[in-house]
């Protein structure tokens, strides 16, 4: 009987191996130029103050997680918290960028996890500032993609953003 239950579950194994290849095929270059235009988005929007731009970038219903904070919330109340800092980069009373690198990307034509680390940098009053931060980011495709989670888990140094170049 436990030949049977073997045979049975390798059989089940080998005829779905196709299946989860398929799903999870992330070497599609059009899929990653369409993923790195998002990135490229979110960065525009960053440097140029697109309050409105950025927060398209996000599913409506989309999460923060903050493992630093020990938090896990709704995009729009985090968009609340970041709408002056963007706003004052538009008006020109602050100088903002983010740029990303990545260590894992996965997904297929409508899912995407991509985990790297962001380089968030500003500048106000002539003082400089910013920081590195490892994070993942869980993205849908509807009509265009759409982040449904920013996870940002710690901390990261330049030497780890370097490493990633």
């Amino acid at each position: 009987m436990t030949t049977v239950k073997t045979f049975l579950f390798v059989f089940f194994l080998l005829q779905t191996l196709p299946v989860f290849s398929q799903a999870g095929n992330t070497s599609d270059p059009g899929r990653l130029a369409e993923l790195n235009a998002f990135w490229d988005e979110v960065s525009r929007t960053i440097e140029e103050g697109d309050f409105e731009g950025y927060a398209k970038t996000f599913h409506e219903k989309a999460i923060l997680v903050s493992d630093p904070r020990g938090l896990a919330y709704p995009i729009a109340k985090a968009l609340a918290g970041w709408k002056k800092d963007i706003e004052d980069t538009r008006s020109g009373l602050r100088k903002s960028s983010v740029a990303f690198r990545f260590n894992k990307r996965m997904g297929d034509s409508t899912t995407a996890f991509e985990s790297g680390i962001f380089h968030y940098s500003f500048e106000v009053n002539g003082e400089k500032g910013g920081y590195y931060v490892h994070f993942d980011g869980l993205l849908v495709k509807e009509d265009r993609w759409k982040m449904m989670m920013e996870h940002q888990k710690g901390p990261a140094t330049k030497e780890e953003w370097d490493a990633l170049e």
